[in-house]
C-alpha cells in the first residue's frame, strides 16, 4: 500500500479523503443507480466508489445490512479480486480453507454403510496465489461496506426502498427515470444508468421485459448449516458423501471450527411438484443426514440456518436494454441474469465477477476515458460466461445425483475425477473472454504461453527492485481503473540505455504519439491512465536502480515524489519467466485491463501494436 504521496497524513491509510463536493450531490439524480445489496451489487458499488467525480446511489428493500447470508464458497479468483479492493487479508484469517476434499461411498464389504474412497487435494498447484475458502456471505458484505464508507464518495447503502418501475426517455441527459417505494411514500431518482442487482426475482430485469430461460428439475435438497456433534471422520474436510441407498450430502465445513454445512439430498418430486410444496421439515433433513452418514453418528445440537430447493439452471438471453438505435442504459448482473445449483460454489463468485466486469466499465464511460459503445463488451462477455455455467451446473448436479446408487468403484473414481479436472473451473480462473474493443487476438501468444489473453493475469512471486521485498507481482494490479502495461524484459541490463527496454522507455516517456502522452491528462501524474511496470531476469542485487530508465522510478503527487515500487526481478524459488512461459530472448508486454484481464500480448517495443490498441479505445 502506497500512501502520504501527497502530504503526511496520520490515521489509517485504508481511509480516503472525503470528496469535496458530497454535501451538494443531489439525491434525486445520480450517475449511476444500483438496485440490491448483495453480493453483485455492493461489488458494483464499490468499484465505482473509488471514483470521487462519479455520482453513485445503492438501495436495497431491505432494512440494514445482511446479518446471515446463504451463500458462503469463495473461489481463488474472488479471493484475487479482494485483494485488488484492499480486504483479501481479514476474508483469509476469518474463513475456513479448503485445503482438501475427500470422498465416500458404499463400503465394499457392507455397501449399506460408507467408507472413504479418495482425497484430493481442493486448488491443483500454482493455479493461484490464493485459497479456496468458506465465509458467510454477510461478512464479505460487510467488508465490501467498510471500504465504501471510507471511500472518496462514503458511499453508504439507502435502505428500505422498493423498487417499483423504471421508464427510459433517450433524449434526457439522465435518461432512465426509476421510482421507488420508501415506507409508503414515492421517491423518483434519475440516472444515467440503472443497474439491477436484485437477485432471481429481480424487478429492473422485469422492467426491461426480459426473462430468466430455462428449466427446474425435479430434484429436491436440503441445505443446513448446523452445530452437531459427530463421530464422522472428515467433519473438517470438505466431502462429497454418496451412499448405495439413501441418497448424497455434499458437507462444507464453516468458519470458527464448529458449524458445517449439509447439502442432503432428499427425493425426486413428482411432475408440476416444487420443493416448497413438499412442506419438508427441518427434522426431514436431519433425520436424511443420520440415514445417508450411517453408521457414524449425527446428534444436531443447534440449526442456525437451513433451506429447501430444487435443481435449476436458467438464463436471461439479455444482460442489457440496448437496441439498434440506443445504446444500454439499464444493465443486469448476478442472479438477476443466471441461477443455479448451489452445490459447485459458484453463484456469488460468477456474480461478483459480472459486477468487477461491468463497474471499471461504467467508470471509464461516465469520465470519458471510453465510448459507451464499449459498455457492450460487458453482454457479450459475461452473457458467454454465464452460460457456461449453467451448462456446467447441469453437468455437474447430474453427476453428483445419479454416482453411487449401486454404482461400482470404477463410477466412483471416474466422478472423483470429473471433480478434479474441473478444478480450473471452480477456481473461477478458466475465463477466457473473446477478442473485442477490450481484448485483442493475439498475434504472438508465444511470448508468454502461460499468460493467455483474454484470461485473468496469473500472479507469480517477485522481489521487488527498490527494496527486495517479495511479493505476488498480481497484488499491485488495485482495482483503481487504471490499465496496465506490465513490461517482461529480455535479457539486457536494464540500466543499458542502448537495450530495447531503454528505447521502449523512451517512446512511452518522450514520443509525442506514445499513449502515455496522447491520453494521460495535462497536469495528472504519468501513470494516472496507463501504469507501466517492468520485470527483470536478473536477480535484485545485480541491478542499480538508481541506473534504470526514469519512467519505472515516476515523479508523482503535489510535491513530485519518485514512486519506487515499479520494478521487479525474479524471486530466486519461483522465476516468473519460467512459470508463466514467458520468452527470455524477445521478452514481451502485456497490456492488462482495469479488471486484471489481459488484453494484448506484444513484442518487447512493439509501438505501432500498443499505440493502435490504446488508440482503439481512448481515442473517440
Amino acid at each position: 500500500m502506497q500512501f502520504h504521496l501527497n502530504g503526511f497524513r496520520p490515521g489509517d491509510p485504508s481511509h480516503h479523503r472525503a470528496s469535496r463536493d458530497l454535501g451538494d450531490r443531489p439525491t434525486d439524480k445520480v450517475d449511476v443507480l444500483i438496485v440490491g445489496c448483495g453480493p453483485t451489487g455492493l461489488t458494483l458499488a464499490t468499484q465505482l466508489a473509488q471514483f470521487s467525480d462519479i455520482h453513485t446511489m445503492i438501495i436495497d428493500q431491505k432494512s440494514g445490512p445482511l446479518k446471515v447470508g446463504q451463500a458462503d464458497g469463495i473461489a481463488c479468483r474472488s479471493i484475487e479480486m479482494f485483494e485488488a479492493f484492499g480486504f483479501s487479508e481479514k476474508v483469509l484469517k476469518e474463513a475456513y480453507w479448503v485445503n482438501e476434499t475427500t470422498f465416500w461411498g458404499p463400503a465394499e464389504d457392507d455397501p449399506t454403510m460408507i467408507a472413504r474412497t479418495g482425497r484430493i487435494q481442493d486448488v491443483a498447484e500454482d493455479l493461484s496465489e490464493m485459497p479456496h475458502v468458506i465465509l458467510n456471505q454477510a461478512r464479505i458484505h460487510d467488508f465490501y461496506l467498510d471500504v465504501m464508507r471510507h471511500s472518496p464518495n462514503r458511499l453508504e447503502p439507502r435502505y428500505d426502498r422498493v423498487f417499483i418501475d423504471l421508464r427510459i426517455d433517450h433524449e434526457q441527459d439522465y435518461p432512465v427515470s426509476v421510482t421507488l417505494d420508501h415506507h409508503g411514500s414515492i421517491e423518483t431518482v434519475r440516472a444515467q444508468y440503472v443497474v439491477g442487482c436484485d437477485g432471481a426475482r429481480s424487478g429492473v430485469r422485469n422492467a426491461m421485459g426480459a426473462e430468466l430461460v430455462g428449466e427446474t428439475a425435479n430434484k429436491a435438497w436440503g441445505v443446513m448449516d448446523i452445530l452437531m456433534d459427530t463421530n464422522f471422520p472428515d467433519i473438517r474436510f470438505k466431502s462429497v458423501v454418496r451412499s448405495s441407498e439413501h441418497g448424497h450430502i455434499l458437507i462444507i465445513p464453516r468458519e470458527g471450527g464448529y458449524m458445517v454445512r449439509l447439502y442432503v439430498e432428499i427425493e425426486t418430486l413428482a411432475s408440476g411438484v416444487r420443493a416448497k410444496d413438499r412442506n419438508i421439515t427441518i427434522d426431514e433433513l436431519i433425520a436424511a443426514a443420520q440415514r445417508i452418514l450411517h453408521p457414524f453418528h449425527v446428534d444436531v445440537k443447534e440449526v442456525a440456518w437451513w433451506s429447501v430447493y430444487e435443481i435449476g439452471q436458467r438464463l436471461c438471453p439479455s444482460f442489457d436494454n440496448a437496441t439498434g438505435d440506443h445504446p444500454a442504459t439499464v444493465f443486469i448482473a448476478g442472479d438477476a441474469c443466471h441461477t443455479h445449483s448451489p452445490k459447485a460454489g459458484q453463484g456469488m463468485n460468477v456474480s461478483m465477477a459480472d459486477a468487477f466486469n461491468l463497474g471499471w466499465k461504467l467508470a471509464a464511460v461516465l469520465r470519458g476515458q471510453l465510448p459507451r459503445t464499449a459498455l457492450a463488451t460487458y453482454a457479450t462477455e459475461r452473457h458467454g460466461v454465464a452460460q457456461d455455467l449453467v451448462d456446467f451446473d447441469r453437468h455437474w448436479a447430474k453427476e453428483f445425483s445419479t454416482c453411487g446408487n449401486g454404482q461400482s468403484n470404477l463410477d466412483q473414481r471416474r466422478f472423483q475425477d470429473y471433480f478434479e479436472e474441473h478444478g480450473r473451473y471452480m477456481a473461477g480462473v478458466a475465463v477466457q473472454y473473446t477478442p473485442s474493443l477490450l481484448c485483442k487476438e493475439p498475434v504472438d501468444q508465444s511470448l508468454a504461453g502461460g499468460l493467455t489473453v483474454g484470461m485473468r493475469f496469473h500472479s507469480a512471486p517477485v522481489i521487488r527492485l527498490w527494496d527486495a521485498r517479495p511479493l505476488q507481482l498480481g497484488h499491485c494490479l488495485k482495482a483503481d481503473g487504471r490499465w496496465r502495461l506490465m513490461i517482461f524484459n529480455d535479457p539486457s541490463d536494464p540500466s543499458d540505455q542502448s537495450s530495447r527496454l531503454w528505447r521502449f522507455c523512451d517512446w512511452l516517456s518522450d514520443d509525442i504519439t506514445s499513449p502515455l502522452n496522447l491520453f494521460t491528462p495535462r497536469g495528472a501524474d504519468p501513470d494516472s491512465v496507463i501504469d507501466v511496470r517492468a520485470v527483470f531476469q536478473q536477480t535484485h542485487r545485480s541491478i542499480a536502480p538508481e541506473m534504470t530508465h526514469p519512467l519505472l522510478t515516476p515523479k508523482k503527487g503535489s510535491y513530485r515524489l519518485s514512486d519506487t515500487e515499479k520494478m521487479f526481478c525474479t524471486d530466486p524459488c519461483f522465476d516468473i519467466f519460467e512459470h508463466r512461459e514467458v520468452d527470455r530472448h524477445r521478452g514481451c508486454a502485456l497490456i492488462l485491463r482495469p479488471d486484471q484481464y489481459i488484453a494484448d500480448v506484444s513484442a518487447l517495443g512493439t509501438y505501432d501494436a500498443i499505440s493502435l490498441f490504446f488508440k482503439g479505445i481512448f481515442d473517440h
